[in-house]
């Protein structure tokens, strides 16, 4: 049993980020699925799609839900699953957080939702002083 892992995001950045991901690290360690969502969507048809895709992940260990931007309409419909199945939502997605992930395969649902945000915010950094970029 493993976590399933579901990527909700504006149009073409999960299956991007997903496609770098599994390149980088040599293969894809989870069940994940991608779910876009166009600008000018169905909201009820999107929830009832988003939906399905996460009670196919699930296994009975749970599903971490990773969204792009908090507060826009991938991240709402995301959050909705909390309260059906069982779920954790971390929005920002980038790619150092998938890496983490996918390194953390074997965690726990919080775990992992822990890691997961862990790499998110470690992989922002600003590099302005002379000497730190190389």
């Amino acid at each position: 049993m493993s976590i399933g892992i579901l990527l909700i995001t504006h149009p073409g950045i999960g299956e991007t980020l997903l496609r770098n991901a599994c390149e980088l690290v040599g293969s894809c360690p989870l069940r994940i699925q991608c779910v876009d969502i166009p600008l000018e969507g169905d909201t009820d048809e999107l929830q009832q799609l988003t939906r399905r895709q996460a009670r196919n992940l699930d296994d009975g260990s749970g599903v971490l839900v990773l969204t792009d931007a908090f507060g826009a309409t991938p991240s709402n419909i995301a959050c909705q699953l909390t309260g059906e199945l069982e779920a954790n939502v971390v929005s920002g997605l980038n790619l150092p957080m998938l890496i983490r992930v996918f390194n953390y395969a074997s965690d726990d649902l919080q775990s992992l939702t822990h890691k997961a945000a862990d790499g998110g915010m470690r992989g922002i950094q600003v590099a302005r002083a002379k000497g730190v970029c190389r």
